[in-house]
């Protein structure tokens, strides 16, 4: 039996393309093995948004092939959409795979072994079509994350993905319910809708967006929680919201793209929304969902930002009142407009401010923790860890709280419970079980 190993880098889109991607090979007769053992086969699914992530893609590709020197070493995915020729330089990599052709890596994998056949780079400037990958099983066994979108066509300008991933296309319903149906009845409680721009599910479509899919999944027996991915403030309507309030399985967490508070540096980044938009957004999420967590990723040092501009941010953080907020520096990506921008930021400075962005949002995240001390909740049951204090049951809430249970011999992996939290931590809560 061949031995597969996988690494993957980014996003949680390259998440669910790695597994599925292990399925196929799974499904083929190989054995997969630790990234860290020898294999036949060594993946690796690439990322490419910023200069570091190439050079760690690349870093995987040559300890693959240090770690057998006889193995085929592939690269799969984004960096290979933006710079293949460049990765064809690189004298670890034995084949180039790009995005397209994931669904069908066995296939492409056992051409080049048998015939030495190269596939090309698809050129995704003009692709409008979406690539099928499917999921029987995660290496979960609570959640799914389930992709239902690629592309985007925002093009800001620190991101190369329009480049890596091409325009959007949406995955059909038909599809993406049949997947879910399938996980549901694995007994999968929770799935997690996932895409390279989620906002743009089913524009190409004719009437049918977001909010009917999930109207559908709504509808799935035993299918307990639907949690979305990164979402734009410019979906968020009044007419979304109210329809999103009526969905039982709508989990009241939601990501709302930001990167900025201040509106200069948005335009400069060309989002397509202002910081009162952005408020707006989560004011109706707010009046429909009390208690729900509102999460976002912040981008500090952008070029030409102000220390003026980086206070409007910080004050901007403190008016939404984030429960999590995941900071980033700037960071440099070739090809892109941002990259060749006057009045980059000093290093230290972006240092600098990315401690007092960190510091600010673990204050609010500790804010929106006491705001749901002693809140009964339901807590889905992910893991059992072992800590300082003994061995503890982990879950989430609906709302992303992450909370511990004390560990009980009644308790499983995959349960649903009923808690009271407690006190919070600087990480979650610890919560006791409701019974009887």
């Amino acid at each position: 039996m061949a031995k597969v190993a996988f690494n993957t880098l980014g996003c949680k889109v390259n998440q669910y393309e790695t597994e599925s991607m292990m399925a196929q090979f799974d499904a083929r007769g190989y054995e997969t093995v630790a990234f860290t053992e020898q294999a036949d086969v060594y993946i690796v699914n690439t990322c490419t948004v910023t200069n570091m992530a190439d050079k760690k893609s690349r870093q995987m590709l040559s300890k693959a092939k240090k770690m057998n020197p006889t193995s085929l070493v592939v690269a799969v995915g984004c960096y290979v959409q933006a710079a293949a020729d460049s990765l064809e330089k690189v004298e670890n990599v034995d084949l180039l795979v790009g995005n397209t052709d994931k669904g069908r890596i066995v296939e492409v994998v056992e051409s080049y072994l048998d015939d030495h056949v190269i596939p090309d780079v698809t050129d995704l400037t003009k692709y409008r079509t979406y690539d099928e990958m499917w999921l029987t099983h995660t290496s979960g066994h609570t959640r799914a994350h389930i992709k239902i979108q690629d592309g985007c066509d925002q093009f800001c300008t620190y991101c190369i993905i329009p480049f890596a991933r091409g325009r959007i296309r949406s995955r059909s319903s038909v599809s993406i319910l049949e997947e879910v149906k399938g996980l549901t009845e694995k007994g999968y409680k929770e799935i997690v809708l996932t895409g390279i721009h989620l906002a743009s599910y089913g524009v190409q479509f004719e009437n049918y967006l977001l909010i009917d899919l999930l109207e559908e999944l709504d509808q799935i027996e035993g299918l307990e929680r639907v949690r979305l991915g990164s979402l734009e403030p410019t979906l968020v309507s009044d007419t979304f919201v109210k329809r999103l309030g009526k969905l039982r399985t709508i989990c009241d967490h939601f990501h709302l793209s930001m990167q900025s508070g201040d509106d200069a540096v948005l335009g400069a980044m060309n989002r397509k929304y202002s910081t009162q938009d952005y408020y707006d957004a989560v004011t109706r999420l707010r009046a429909h969902f009390p208690m729900c967590g509102i999460t976002t990723d912040l981008i500090v040092g952008f070029p030409g930002e102000s220390e003026a501009q980086f206070a409007n941010t910080l004050a901007f953080l403190k008016r939404v009142g984030f429960s999590q907020i995941h900071v980033f520096k700037y960071s440099k990506r070739d090809g892109t407009k941002a990259a060749k921008m006057a009045d980059q930021v000093d290093g230290n400075v972006k240092n600098d401010r990315s401690k007092r962005a960190v510091a600010e949002a673990e204050a609010l995240s500790g804010e929106f923790g006491q705001k749901n001390d002693g809140r009964k909740v339901s807590v889905l049951i992910e893991e059992r860890i072992t800590g300082e204090q003994g061995d503890y049951m982990v879950g989430h809430t609906t709302n992303y709280l992450k909370v511990y249970l004390s560990l009980d011999d009644t308790l499983k992996i995959n349960d649903m419970v009923e808690v009271q939290l407690g006190k919070p931590l600087l990480d979650g809560f610890y919560a006791k079980p409701l019974r009887g």
